[in-house]
């Protein structure tokens, strides 16, 4: 027998309310049995969709969606939260058309989820305008945590103190507000956040993902005063249950099999197209060259892309999500690199509408330099380099979250270094190997050192003509997603250069990895 109206809309807030609990499996249940006894109930299959995307299960998400809007065309909920799943698929251009047909929503939950969508496309300008309204239509903290971030990318850094602000007003131990407003505010003996920051802490100490957030932002806070020490101490805290995470086995295969593929860089590609790849390992200048070559009038900014890894991947079959894999490397040597090529170039620039030269800045495409340069013959590849010891300080400082990939590395700082050592081996193999008119390193500190020169350098090795803008990086106005987002928009500056050196004796253990692996000579700890 049928369920009439009350019945229905019972089970639906009881499910609602579940699901407001934590308790998925037990609104799924209730959300079944109530679609197998009535199933024309948009409703149900929309929160089916929304547990199924909570799992991960983006393609049983989607089909639920797709239930939904047979049964209630135009319920914008559920093609907001479609446009999520199809991002989380690889799916961008649909998931871009699915949120543009969800703009108009009036509820902070959509709005939030398109918001969600355009930051991961690299549409930075447009998610600012999305998250505002879903921070006013909404009443939790969450929301003006993402519109604080979003006006931090684009560099409205006073109205992002003010949106963090709005956020820590809802939720006063709101960490990651705490981390973002002291990342884009330096902090002074006479105003700082420590004694706040500090308090939250000590109520969280059981907490390992509260513990990483809060000490990291400490330790920025302190390192601002020069009290290095202190720093160190709750860098030491916010990695001190994370640190069992890491595989350096994992990180070694990946080395050695990306220095094989330095050898299988001929072949035929994608000809015609010239994007430029900025690599290196996080936190060593990418996001500084990337700024000076975008201030150039031929050049446009796409972001950090996944692009490429994607489409290599899904051209081998290879396994591992979103990780890139020596099994992914090893199978790319009997793929068509040219299809690998013209599909990366086809995504790109559907997606972002680009008609010129572009950047793509994910720095992790190091280990794919050679399968770059073998499906787009026509591209550039320039990789950043920076000092061993300031390069696993700044990766160890640095807080990339837990879902980052391939990053485990920076929850132990002897790791790191010993990351390092393998990473330098994998790029002096690719600058022996690999066309010397297309991949090219720059040392973060020979741009600080004479920026005019470096600039120049790399403008010739992209084929590009000097441009004075290219100097004055920081007046670029074009979105920042990285946690260089405040630092890129001042001019160039040399405090950054040898900051390992305020950290010792707290970071010898790493240096003396860095020693014996030969990448740092003995006589610089004199």
């Amino acid at each position: 027998m049928p369920l009439t109206s009350v019945e229905i809309g019972a089970k639906l807030q009881a499910a609602s309310q579940k699901l407001s609990a934590g308790d998925a499996r037990g609104a799924h249940e209730l959300l079944a049995e109530l679609v197998k006894d009535t199933p024309q109930v948009a409703e149900a299959h929309f929160m089916l969709g929304v547990i199924a995307a909570g799992r991960g299960e983006h393609k049983g998400a989607l089909a639920a969606f797709r239930n939904t809007l047979k049964l209630k065309p135009g319920f914008v909920q559920a093609v907001a939260q479609s446009a999520r799943s199809l991002d989380a698929l690889g799916r961008r251009e649909e998931a871009l058309k699915a949120a543009e047909q969800a703009v108009g929503a009036q509820d902070a939950y959509s709005l939030d989820t398109v918001g969600v969508v355009l930051t991961r496309a690299g549409l930075h300008e447009r998610a600012v305008e999305v998250y505002a309204r879903a921070a006013r239509a909404g009443s939790g903290a969450g929301y003006w945590y993402n519109y604080a971030a979003a006006l931090q990318f684009v560099g409205k850094l006073e109205e992002a103190r003010a949106a963090y602000r709005e956020c820590l007003k809802r939720d006063a131990n709101h960490g990651p507000a705490w981390a973002g407003l002291v990342q884009i505010t330096r902090q002074t003996r006479e105003e700082n956040e420590i004694a706040q920051l500090t308090r939250i802490a000590q109520r969280y100490t059981q907490d390992v993902q509260a513990t990483r957030v809060l000490g990291h932002a400490l330790a920025k806070a302190h390192e601002d005063l020069g009290e290095y020490s202190q720093a160190m101490a709750w860098l030491q805290r916010a990695k001190a249950g994370l640190r069992g995470r890491h595989d350096a086995r994992a990180d070694e295969a990946l080395f050695v099999a990306a220095e094989r593929s330095a050898a299988t860089a001929g072949g035929k590609g994608f000809a015609g197209a010239a994007p430029i790849f900025v690599v290196g390992m996080p936190r060593t200048g990418t996001t500084l060259v990337e700024r000076i070559l975008t201030s150039h009038s031929e050049v446009e900014s796409a972001g950090e892309l996944n692009d490429f890894p994607d489409g290599l991947r899904r051209a081998t079959g290879a396994a591992g999500g979103g990780m890139i894999t020596p099994e992914m490397i090893e199978r790319a040597a009997s793929a068509d690199m040219e299809a690998v090529g013209r599909g990366y170039m086809a995504a790109v620039k559907g997606a972002l509408g680009f008609g010129g030269r572009f950047v793509d800045k994910l720095p992790l495409n190091a280990f794919l330099a050679p399968l770059i340069l073998r499906a787009l013959p026509d591209a550039r590849v320039i990789c950043l380099r920076r000092h061993p010891a300031d390069a696993v300080l700044s990766n160890y400082r640095q807080d990339f979250g837990v879902s980052a990939d391939m990053l485990d590395y920076t929850f132990d700082l002897e790791a790191a270094a010993t990351y390092y050592a393998g990473w330098d081996r994998m790029v002096r193999r690719f600058a022996e190997a690999l066309p010397k008119d297309r991949f090219t390193e720059v040392a973060y500190e020979d741009i600080v050192a004479d920026l005019e020169d470096q600039v120049r350098r790399l403008l010739d090795f992209c084929g590009l003509g000097f441009e004075e803008a290219c100097l004055h990086f920081e007046d670029n106005a074009a979105p920042v997603a990285t946690a260089s987002a405040a630092q890129v928009r001042q001019p160039i500056y040399a405090s950054s250069v040898g900051r390992w050196r305020k950290y010792r004796p707290a970071i010898d253990p790493a240096l003396k990895v860095l020693v014996e692996a030969g990448v740092m000579s003995a006589d610089e700890l004199a």
